[in-house]
């Protein structure tokens, strides 16, 4: 033992030794294997193309927002602010500096890293147009092969243009001309020294420093901008007279690109969004030149933005939100996504972001479960009102009809053909509120949206997005099978070569008989129920079920044909605020705006397509439900109500 300890020392410097003869081999093999790409073609990268599913163009990422100008279009003091920024010695050191390694080092652990970075400005300009993000030894050591043999292919000047031409600035603009237009409007031979000095604080991260981007960037800004100046002064670059009278200088607030204006600009950022979370990085959606391949059929986006033009209100409120999603029953492919009228004027996507009350829409749960529990279509319930109902923790739960109108006895067929409140409240209980909330989980509805087994989740008490019940309705029209939601198609990389795929994730989650049962069911709601419009407007099989939550906050129509669902609701920014009025409408039901926005939308995409059937009705139970309207009502005396309550609650 005390031998081997003896030896230690020893083995240690062999360690050392070997790890260095190791780098040195590694770098030597790097140096001669690793080449510089053609800076030309990052300068001029392309942008990314997002598409629909046949090729066709939607919109571009990135494209619009780079500039190239020559070193000599940039003022000598724009050029100084950048060095005082990220490299002071750029003109005298080589591609790689380790006094300036150590000099980061240094003052970061004195200023909490509001010091200066640690890589040359060659070094970054390396990184940021031949490099991926990622972390690792072997892209830092090609980082740095690349760095020297810039230099010693490149002049300064080369490198230092070709720099300010790649850099990110944020705000989408890549180069130091865009980011002037971007961040003060101008071009950047006007730019003075504050605004320069701003630009060049900024570059270091944009998503910390750009004030537009979030309100505690401000102090930072400020900060940086003043480690900027000072450094312009210890270079001899700025006098202290000059310096002591700059003052800071006013931003221009962050506003969205033009290529996202109008409607599509809702489809291109949540697209975006859907890149993110598979991997792909903002930075490399600008300058990547991917080839994106959506799920979006042109002829079914089209539609949709007409038939939202056509039939929605004129002179509605600001605050009127619209949304509409369409799906492939079966697969889960987006066909297409209306969010709202401009994406510049507001960034807030109605059919993906949004949330509201989803009314009657969810009786449809609840008719499932009842059908999965043997309680046929041709059973008899009473619709009179009001009724009241223990809410499961004790209280009374009032509940009313639309428009307080008793319905007598009726078949649970015609029940969903009315809509009637006080016949789907007693069903859930009956069938069992755990199923109905079940039955809305396999149907697709997200465990994001909040449900409670109350008798008000027949009522639609919880407040999905628009693309959730889309989906699920998806679900019903594929017989039971659910299947995942996506957009993403296909991602493909400046070279052609697929970097994604996506795939259809489907699995059969109801029975088809119940399905056939529930799918009858709800045909009758849109030729004789109270979305009579769409069958009046599109001449082929239909099924669907309105929403209209309490107090008219909100309006929905879910409905498919065997080739499609969609879903369109409205609603406003604060879910206590009626639709009522709007318009010039008494009331907005989902028998209304939106049923003739989803009636408009399925005959323009579905045009001269051939018509599909859908199932025979199963009748489970055994019974055709014909001729049963006013029978003898068939309820467990245990959900008989007691007497009425004066304060109802009213649904559609």
């Amino acid at each position: 033992m005390s031998n081997f300890l003896k030896k230690l020392p020893r083995l240690g410097v062999l360690a050392v030794g070997f790890s260095f003869v190791a780098g040195v081999f590694l770098f030597g093999f790097a140096y001669f294997t690793v080449s510089i790409p053609d800076p030309n073609a990052y300068v001029n990268s392309q942008a990314t193309i997002i598409q629909y599913a046949d090729g066709s163009e939607i919109g571009r990422i990135g494209s619009e927002n780079r500039t190239v100008v020559t070193l000599a279009e940039i003022p000598i003091h724009v050029r100084n602010a950048v060095m005082a920024a990220e490299d002071r010695s750029f003109y005298s050191n080589r591609a790689i500096s380790p006094i300036a390694l150590a000099a980061a080092v240094w003052d970061n652990l004195i200023t909490l890293g509001k010091g200066r970075g640690g890589s040359t400005i060659t070094q970054q300009y390396a990184k940021t147009a031949f490099l991926t993000p990622e972390r690792s030894i072997q892209r830092k050591v090609k980082e740095l092969v690349i760095s020297i043999k810039l230099e010693n292919q490149f002049t300064k000047d080369e490198i230092f243009e070709n720099y300010l031409n790649t850099i990110y600035f944020g705000r989408g603009s890549y180069g130091v001309q865009t980011a002037s237009q971007v961040y003060f409007g101008t071009t950047v031979d006007k730019l003075t020294i504050a605004q320069a000095a701003v630009l060049a604080s900024i570059l270091r991260s944009p998503g910390l420093y750009d004030p537009g981007f979030k309100e505690e960037n401000l102090p930072r800004l400020e900060n940086r901008f003043k480690y900027v100046i000072d450094g312009l002064v210890d270079e001899g670059w700025l006098s202290e007279e000059k310096a002591a009278k700059i003052k800071f200088p006013i931003i221009n607030p962050r506003v969205t690109s033009g290529a996202l204006a109008g409607p599509k600009g809702y489809v291109i950022s949540w697209v975006e969004r859907e890149l993110n979370q598979l991997g792909f990085t903002d930075e490399q959606l600008m300058i990547g030149g991917y080839i994106i391949k959506t799920t979006l059929v042109k002829n079914a986006q089209e539609a949709a933005v007409a038939a939202v033009s056509k039939e929605a209100p004129s002179k509605a409120p600001e605050n009127l939100h619209i949304g509409l999603v369409a799906v492939k029953p079966g697969t889960g492919e987006i066909l297409a996504m209306y969010g709202g009228q401009d994406y510049l004027k507001y960034q807030f996507n109605a059919a993906t972001q949004g949330i509201t009350s989803g009314g009657s829409s969810f009786k449809v749960f609840t008719l499932v479960a009842a059908l999965e529990e043997g309680i046929p279509l041709s059973s008899v319930w009473n619709g009179d009102t009001p009724k009241v109902y223990d809410d499961g923790i004790g209280r009374a739960y009032v509940v009313n009809n639309y428009g307080e109108q008793s319905m007598g006895d009726m078949s649970l067929l015609t029940a969903m053909e009315k809509s009637v409140n006080t016949i789907f409240v007693p069903l859930g209980m009956k069938a069992g509120l755990e199923k109905v909330v079940d039955v809305a989980r396999r149907a697709g509805v997200p465990d994001s949206v909040e449900m409670i087994a109350a008798p008000s989740v027949s009522l639609g008490a919880a407040s999905p997005h628009v693309i959730d019940l889309a989906n699920a309705y998806a679900t019903f029209a594929a017989q039971g099978v659910y299947a995942k939601p996506f957009i993403i198609n296909e991602v493909q990389g400046p070279n052609k070569g697929i970097l994604y795929q996506g795939r259809i994730q489907a699995q059969e989650v109801f029975r088809k008989d119940v399905m056939a049962d529930l799918t009858y069911a709800l045909s009758r709601v849109t030729t004789s129920g109270t979305a009579a419009v769409v069958g009046s407007r599109v001449d082929r099989p239909t099924a669907g079920k309105t929403g209209t939550s309490n107090d008219n906050a909100s309006a929905w129509f879910n409905g498919y044909t065997p080739e499609v669902a969609a879903s369109v609701a409205f609603y406003r920014d604060d879910a206590t605020q009626s639709l009522n009025g709007i318009g010039g409408l008494t009331s907005v039901t989902g028998g209304s705006f939106p049923a003739r926005i989803w009636a408009e939308f399925v005959k323009g995409y579905l045009k001269n397509t051939p018509v599909q059937d859908f199932p025979a009705p199963a009748y489970i139970g055994g019974t055709e439900p014909i001729n049963l309207i006013n029978a003898i009502p068939q309820m467990d005396p245990a959900l008989i109500p007691p007497s009425p309550s004066p304060t109802p609650k009213k649904k559609k």
